[in-house]
């Protein structure tokens, strides 16, 4: 049989011109639009995805591909917005729901659309170097519900929201939350980076810096450790359920800086728990803890090789103490570790004036002359030691101040005396406000005699006032919180302001409502009588209940103009403290709501005829005053540093930067220690005042201007 010969074939264009409708493009294209508002609306079981296709491959084949992309853009972007608005109407726990769902169709959708328009996404889109389908239709979904200015927010809330109650104990529908994360990852990563891993970042470092704090000040070396242990093993944990991967280096960075590197130094040298004590302690389990994570932090491990010469000489020490007397050297080695210890603590001077605060409110009562001034000499001891001496003197102001106006100090004679004590360490300077707080004591007395002498016999139909008059520059400051005084006191308060500004010209006097006390008389069930004993704003809310059995919380505040955090815990004392409660709430709860009701409690019952009734106590100083505080410390030292430097350089007229700054130091160590860069910025403040001049030579050589 003879070989079959090969043959060639070749297709050939048409030789005759194909015309198309002029109605064509836009007929096809209505039929492609119809089967994609299908698609979106869950009818696509009756399109027939073959002859679709084919009318979008003419179109494209047809020169028709710019209109074809065009009208799927302008289709696409008309039911998102649609599904947008669905969105965000859904509430709660629906949101994230509603998400999920509507995007996972969108999905759905958007592989339909693909399939349909296959040919334009191979052909017309290189081409042309527009976007292909799939990619285009996450973008138009990311602009259009993931940037959409009623849900990008609220999406970012609502998942920083979730990892918060993680992290608090709470159970979290974790399947709901990847679906979502994994959602944005999809994006891209700028989405899931802008929108969700940089401020989920930012919040964690809060969240940590925060409760490392907590942690740090309440809990001993050991459990710190463990916290900060589970704490890692968490986050890790949480990003291989629901985050991207890459993000695992970054939350555990941000663990490791804000719960370990920021606390390495206090958590080694920890009293009572730190790695000494621990090794004395042979607490292997511990000390492999804090190995394992001081390595994951720059300088960790070199934190506590160092410290090893430190555990040394503690140890010789020890054996010193047995053998040898007490000599100098060991005595000033001492003194300056236990100097280093305290300061190691921030918040070391408020400690030691809550130290005193207690003691002169009630735990010297009863105790004699000499074991006062043994607890008042252990007291300077310790301020010694302070490096911070004015942030000291800010705290005792606070709590001298409520102690002199509330009259709960055990002793004045104790009082003076560690004033006196202050003012030999420290110099007159540093107490003379203090000294000044007991001026306007006396003085108030004498003006209040004064008063009531001018008053006469019409005194009898006001209530009695006790004023004392505090000198502005003296006292704390205090923010100005006013409220609605009745008119039984108004009247009183009016007479004595007359009087006061008629005897002293060029004066102003403010009332520090929130500073003051009331004593009423109240009658209860079956004529039982009783002196109450309250806070000013405790009397303007009893006040109105003369007029009134019932009060809302809301006319409460509107008729007395209180501030919320003061009514709240002026009510709470007076509704919710047991055995003094003579208000009742309803409901009956330990917190006070805005939607509470207050009324007379008529069946109050005590065995004392005097009642006194205290103010629920405030929480814990927060962070916000703890910066407040000390900006007020930082403002105060900007003059006593700059005095420092024109004391300085009066005397020696032309001096160095290095010197400059040593010789400050010198001086004002006794109140605390300045920051050289503090120093620096002082030192350029007085050259633009043109206190001193920088040499046009040696640029860090200063000369004092006469």
């Amino acid at each position: 049989m003879s070989a079959q010969k090969k043959r060639n074939f070749q297709i050939e264009a048409f030789k005759h011109r194909v015309v198309v409708d002029p109605k064509y493009a836009e007929k096809t294209w209505k039929i492609l639009e119809h089967a994609i508002h299908e698609i979106y609306n869950h009818n696509a079981s009756g399109l027939s995805f073959e002859e679709l296709y084919r009318n979008a491959y003419n179109m494209v084949l047809h020169k028709f591909g710019e209109k074809l992309y065009s009208g799927l853009v302008s289709t696409v972007t008309s039911h998102l917005k649609e599904i947008a608005k669905s969105i965000e109407a859904a509430q709660g726990s629906l949101f994230l729901e509603e998400l999920s769902r509507k995007w996972a169709e969108h999905n759905k959708a958007l592989q339909m659309i693909r399939d349909i328009l296959m040919y334009m996404d191979r052909t017309f889109i290189p081409s042309s170097h527009k976007t292909p389908v799939h990619e285009l239709g996450l973008n138009l979904w990311r602009d259009n519900i993931i940037h959409s200015s009623k849900i990008q927010s609220r999406l970012q809330d609502t998942l920083l929201e979730l990892v918060q109650r993680e992290r608090t104990g709470e159970v979290i529908d974790r399947g709901l939350t990847r679906n979502i994360i994994k959602m944005l990852m999809d994006l891209g990563s700028s989405v899931y980076q802008v929108d969700f891993e940089k401020p989920f970042l930012d919040v964690s470092a809060d969240f940590y810096r925060g409760e490392s704090q907590q942690f740090i000040e309440c809990c001993d070396c050991g459990y710190y450790l463990k916290k900060a242990e589970r704490r890692l093993n968490e986050e890790i944990e949480r990003v291989s359920h629901y985050l991207d991967a890459k993000s695992e280096a970054k939350i555990t960075n941000v663990v490791e800086k804000e719960m370990i590197e920021n606390h390495m130094q206090s958590l080694v040298h920890m009293e009572n728990s730190g790695l000494v004590n621990m090794i004395v302690d042979d607490k292997y389990e511990d000390l492999g803890r804090m190995y394992s994570l001081l390595r994951r932090v720059p300088n960790g491990l070199s934190l506590t090789l160092c410290n090893g010469s430190w555990m040394r000489r503690i140890n010789m020490i020890r054996l010193s103490v047995w053998h040898l007397p007490m000599t100098k050297t060991f005595q000033n080695a001492l003194n300056s570790s236990f100097e280093y210890f305290i300061n190691l603590n921030p918040r070391s001077p408020e400690f030691i004036s809550l130290f005193v605060d207690d003691k002169l409110r009630k735990g010297l009562k009863g105790v004699s002359e000499e074991d006062i001034e043994i607890v008042l000499d252990k007291v300077m001891m310790l301020f010694r030691y302070l490096e911070e001496k004015d942030v000291y003197e800010k705290y005792y102001k606070q709590h001298l101040a409520k102690r002199l106006l509330s009259g709960q100090t055990v002793s004045e004679d104790a009082e003076r005396s560690l004033i006196v004590k202050l003012k030999t360490e420290c110099g007159y300077q540093f107490t003379s406000k203090l000294e000044g707080m007991f001026t306007d004591m006396k003085t108030s007395q004498d003006t209040m005699q004064g008063f009531y002498a001018s008053m006469g016999p019409e005194i009898a139909d006001y209530p009695t006032l006790t004023v004392q008059v505090l000198t502005t520059g003296s006292w704390p400051t205090q923010s100005s919180t006013t409220c609605n005084l009745p008119p039984e006191i108004l009247g009183i308060c009016e007479r004595f302001r007359t009087y006061y500004l008629g005897t002293h010209s060029g004066r102003r006097l403010s009332w520090q409502t929130n500073m003051g006390t009331s004593d009423l008389k109240a009658t209860f069930g079956k004529g039982q009588k009783h002196e109450l004993n309250v806070s000013t704003y405790q009397m303007c809310i009893l006040m109105l209940f003369n007029n009134a059995d019932r009060l809302s919380y809301k006319e409460i505040e509107q008729a007395t103009e209180i501030p919320v955090s003061d009514l709240k815990r002026s009510l709470q004392s007076l509704a919710c403290v047991k055995g003094k409660n003579v208000l009742r709430k309803e409901p009956m709860s330990k917190e006070v709501a805005e939607d509470d009701s207050f009324f007379f409690n008529d069946k109050f019952m005590s065995k004392l005829y005097k009642v006194k009734i205290g103010t629920v106590v405030a929480q814990k100083e927060s962070e916000p005053e703890k910066q407040e505080t000390r900006q007020r410390v930082e403002e105060d030292r900007k003059p006593q540093i700059e005095a420092a430097i024109v004391r300085i350089m009066k005397s020696r007229r032309v001096l160095d930067h290095n010197n400059i700054v040593a010789e400050v130091t010198k001086q004002l160590q006794s109140r605390f220690l300045p920051n050289p860069v503090v120093i620096k910025k002082r030192i350029e403040s007085l050259i633009e005042r043109e206190f001193l001049e920088r040499d046009k030579v040696d640029r860090k050589l200063y000369r004092y201007l006469a």
